[in-house]
């Protein structure tokens, strides 16, 4: 890459294009060596399995050699503030993947990296999951353009990801979230000037109501383990069971970013049903990360 380096701080920092490019490069299961003898820092202030895993495997793909840190080895604003490690970091590697509690850590890095500096997941936003959601919409169900998705539960990074990269496709978004737990206006005004259409609502009849596909997340993420008895019983009500489910369109499908907790946002007779898409969806999470990074490095 030359000049100033793209940052993948939240899905729109694609433009509509470019993210169907990434979905076109993502599919590409014999990818070209473009990261051959290059390093990949992926930074984990949060513990990760499919991040983590999917990051590393798709680094290796493309002929890099990932590097993995926890939060303990580098410290981020005790041992050394956000700036330094991205500078450090951009001496020896290409690109530095993170995946931070406080969205402006991210910010703090791209300020000052001369490498890319892709996010890994934030508080604010999971932009890789929103690109393996919409691959996975694509692969399972085709036509993007027009199709309704619905999200059920709390309102948190990954719908508002999911809302903003489907507005770039050309989909419909109904979620359903209790006050309070909704998307914010930030978000909401994102996903008009992408010209997408998003509807909320306290029911989650009516979000799931004709939809193609249904999502859902756990209730208490972590770092809200301290609110998780009055999350617990105000989202009780949005668990994605088999009823709701009857009331999407035929052939809909579930998906879910994982871990779950059946019993809880989902009931196991839909996440292990004949609907569910779940481990597509986990499975894309390499082929989203190996998308981007082609994306990234690929280009002449």
């Amino acid at each position: 890459m030359t000049g100033k380096p793209r940052h993948l701080l939240d899905i729109d920092d694609l433009s509509p294009g470019e993210l169907a490019a990434v979905l076109d490069l993502a599919g590409d299961d014999d990818p070209p060596k473009v990261l051959a003898g290059k390093g990949v820092a992926l930074v984990f202030q949060k513990p990760s399995a499919r991040t983590r895993n999917s990051s590393e495997v798709a680094v290796f793909q493309l002929g890099g050699h990932p590097v993995s840190m926890r939060e303990e080895e580098i410290g981020i604003g005790t041992r050394e503030t956000a700036e330094d490690v991205a500078r450090t970091l951009a001496q020896y590697h290409c690109a530095i993947g993170a995946r931070v509690k406080d969205h402006a850590t991210l910010r703090q890095m791209a300020a000052v990296s001369t490498v890319p500096v892709i996010n890994l997941l934030s508080d604010l936003s999971h932009p890789l999951q929103a690109v393996a959601d919409v691959l996975t919409l694509r692969r399972c169900l085709g036509q993007l353009d027009g199709m309704r998705v619905a999200w059920v539960g709390d309102g948190n990074n990954v719908a508002r990801s999911l809302s903003l990269a489907c507005a770039m496709v050309g989909a419909e978004v109904a979620v359903a979230a209790p006050e309070g737990y909704q998307l914010d206006a930030g978000t909401l005004d994102k996903v008009a000037r992408l010209g997408g259409k998003l509807t909320q609502t306290t029911a989650p009849e009516e979000a799931v109501r004709g939809a193609s596909a249904v999502f859902t997340d756990v209730w208490v993420s972590m770092g809200q383990e301290q609110s998780s008895v009055e999350r617990m019983r105000v989202l009780r009500p949005y668990q994605v069971n088999e009823g709701l489910m009857s009331l999407a369109a035929p052939g809909a499908v579930f998906l879910h970013c994982l871990p779950a907790h059946r019993g809880e946002e989902v009931a196991s007779g839909v996440i292990d049903g004949p609907a569910s898409r779940v481990w597509e969806e986990a499975a894309n999470r390499l082929r989203a990360m190996r998308g981007l990074l082609l994306w990234m490095f690929g280009r002449p």
